[in-house]
């Protein structure tokens, strides 16, 4: 379908006559990848050399667009976005060969005499979708994929977070010619007819129900996808842990970024022992990061949207608030919030949170702390406080989430060597590091064999019985 908004660069436009801008784009991209270019190990490297260049050219807009979009400090602003995204390009680029050389695998004496070996094929046309929370790292972080997988790329910013966006568009007009990688910014309609396409490979981050109908245009060209999506990520307290410290982590995670974070822990599970005396330390660590009064502190983001903000305060309705719970709808502020003697039927427990309100829960003994995580869908995190190792691995062991951290929340989206995804609900796929490079390639099997012999048992008439048949499958293969 035709679209009709503003027509700024890197904007889809009605299209006069024959294909929109975003047909057109994806046709102009098709035709680039058959060249072959896209594929090359040295014009890759060339790529991600130059977003890293223009990512440092880009800063101070980028860091500025963050702080008009959603208030970011520079702090956050550098270390979640766009430090963050520099590191993952530095060790992209540092061993991005390394990982398109491909690997050599056994080979079954069965089919000798030859060769096995997985390379790694570019999947051609991506598409990657962004949402608004970390506006400039989820748009850019799976691109680094995208480009060391050797595919064409086209960008989807998200509409919520103006400012990013068109910093974004800049930045990727200059840099890179539209035929291998291009952007559009919209709202709705852009995105309907992003997906109306038949794309080779497409990339998601959002909510769970955006998720969904990604994945059902998905299926109509039968196109892999990744979906990173959310959940309520539960925080078990043990009794047997630090609870100094774990306030202070679990007050971190859950306010970077005013709580608008997919992996935020979502809600407390604490044994009820170690209620109060954690209630009293998350005050503690609340008043330390952002003082008596967070609406007044330059480390305190705010919320995307009057939207999200009358959603949020719609969730403190009928709540025992025990810290927190002003809202200023002017400056889309709302204070870190703790709530406690929550119950499951509450509306703060049906659905993700996203926003800075920490409902409290308790529980008698792990087994009911394991058994209420195992009853709701799968989260994207899960967090668990406890001294105790055997503990720990029991939570590990019986729960599923697509990731998890002992002792913090957040830190492990950081790491290169580890995928980050979700799983069920939560998600499929993962990124970051080798695992980004992974998720935009085809890991295709290859097998080399000589001529030379042509032994002619597996050959009709068959002439070997089926115990000799068992007998060298057994031992061949």
């Amino acid at each position: 379908m035709s679209t009709i908004i503003n027509s700024s660069p890197g904007t889809a436009t009605a299209a006069t006559n024959g294909l929109s801008p975003i047909a057109k784009s994806l046709q102009n991209q098709r035709e680039f990848f058959k060249s072959g270019t896209s594929k090359d190990a040295d014009f890759r490297l060339t790529q991600l050399k130059k977003l890293r260049a223009a990512i440092v050219k880009y800063e101070k807009k980028i860091m500025t667009a963050l702080k008009a979009d959603l208030n970011k400090p520079a702090f956050e602003a550098y270390g979640t976005e766009v430090g963050f995204v520099l590191g993952e390009l530095d060790h992209t680029i540092k061993h991005v060969k390394k990982w398109m050389r491909p690997n050599k695998v056994k080979t079954a004496l069965f089919h000798a005499i030859g060769s096995s070996r997985i390379q790694h094929d570019p999947y051609g046309a991506v598409l990657i979708i962004a949402p608004w929370n970390y506006p400039f790292q989820l748009l850019i972080a799976p691109l680094i994929g995208a480009i060391s997988a050797g595919n064409t790329v086209v960008l989807k910013p998200s509409e919520l977070a103006p400012h990013t966006s068109d910093v974004c568009v800049e930045m990727i007009k200059e840099t890179f010619d539209e035929h291998y990688i291009d952007i559009f910014e919209g709202g709705v309609p852009v995105s309907q007819e992003l997906l109306a396409q038949k794309w080779d490979y497409i990339f998601f981050t959002g909510s769970t129900a955006v998720g969904k109908i990604v994945y059902q245009a998905a299926a109509k060209h039968l196109t892999p996808v990744t979906l990173e999506l959310g959940g309520k990520s539960p925080c078990i307290v043990d009794k047997d842990t630090d609870i100094k410290v774990t306030a202070q982590r679990i007050a971190w995670g859950k306010l970077l970024n005013a709580g608008q974070t997919c992996i935020a822990p979502d809600y407390l599970l604490v044994q009820e022992e170690v209620k109060d005396e954690l209630i009293e330390q998350l005050k503690k660590s609340i008043k330390k990061f952002y003082g008596k009064n967070p609406m007044k502190s330059k480390n305190y983001c705010r919320i995307i949207s009057s939207k999200h903000l009358e959603r949020l305060g719609a969730l403190l309705e009928n709540t025992n608030v025990v810290h927190g719970g002003e809202i200023d709808a002017e400056t889309k502020y709302i204070s870190p919030t703790l709530i406690d003697g929550v119950t499951d039927n509450d509306p703060v427990m049906q659905s993700e949170i996203f926003g800075p309100i920490l409902p409290i829960m308790t529980y008698r003994n792990i087994n009911e702390a394991i058994d209420y995580v195992n009853s709701h869908p799968k989260p994207l995190a899960l967090y668990v406080f406890t001294k105790n190792k055997k503990l720990s691995k029991k939570v590990l062991k019986e729960t599923s989430s697509g990731g998890a951290c002992v002792n913090d929340t957040i830190s492990h989206i950081a790491s290169t060597e580890m995928p980050f995804g979700g799983v069920g609900a939560s998600g499929m796929g993962g990124y970051h590091g080798k695992f980004s490079f992974e998720a935009f390639s085809h890991a295709k099997s290859v097998m080399e064999r000589s001529q030379m012999i042509d032994p002619p048992l597996r050959y009709a008439p068959y002439r070997m019985n089926l115990g000799t048949l068992k007998f060298l499958l057994k031992r061949l293969m």
